[in-house]
């Protein structure tokens, strides 16, 4: 778990800190760059469509002026340490909310109605009955939490007992 939770904390991070980087790039104009994507579009039809040199290098000057117009290099270069910080507060955050949960499954305290769907999807896929040991054996869950979230179920009438096995109502 940890590993997973190191990988998808580190990516989290650099593509955060990279996103950042792009909007601070663009000053956060996002309609110019869809602007740029268009114009971009238009020139690369011309291109294609055989218009004359004059017509293309005219296209090609007013794709860069725009792309120059857009471009904030300079601020997004001077920016890297706020973006690389916004990147550790995402790795931060997702750290910590895979700690969260991971601290709630070893402890067993993990939520009983995200363990009660567990059972009622398990039985579902099983043809609506299972036994407890093909529960514990088959479901993230272990045999304790198996057992308990079972006996709970069937004092709400969630679950009937049938024979040594299980079945929804």
């Amino acid at each position: 778990m940890n590993a997973a939770r190191l990988l998808l904390s580190t990516i989290t991070g650099l593509s955060t800190a990279l996103l950042s980087f792009a909007v601070f790039y663009v000053r956060g104009d996002a309609g110019g760059v869809m602007m740029f994507l268009r114009e971009r579009g238009k020139f690369r039809k011309l291109v294609t469509s055989g218009a004359s040199p004059e017509q293309i290098d005219a296209a090609r000057a007013h794709v860069q002026h725009t792309a120059e117009r857009l471009a904030a290099p300079d601020l997004a270069t001077r920016l890297i340490p706020l973006e690389l910080l916004i990147g550790v507060l995402a790795a931060c955050a997702i750290w910590w909310a895979f700690g969260r949960r991971a601290a709630r499954m070893d402890a067993g305290r993990e939520r009983p109605d995200v363990q009660e769907r567990m059972v009622v999807r398990f039985a579902h896929r099983h043809g609506g009955h299972f036994t407890l040991h093909d529960l514990s054996e088959k479901s993230p869950l272990n045999a304790e939490q198996a057992r308990a979230t079972v006996n709970t179920m069937l004092e709400r009438g969630q679950l009937r007992r049938e024979g040594e096995g299980y079945a929804l109502p």
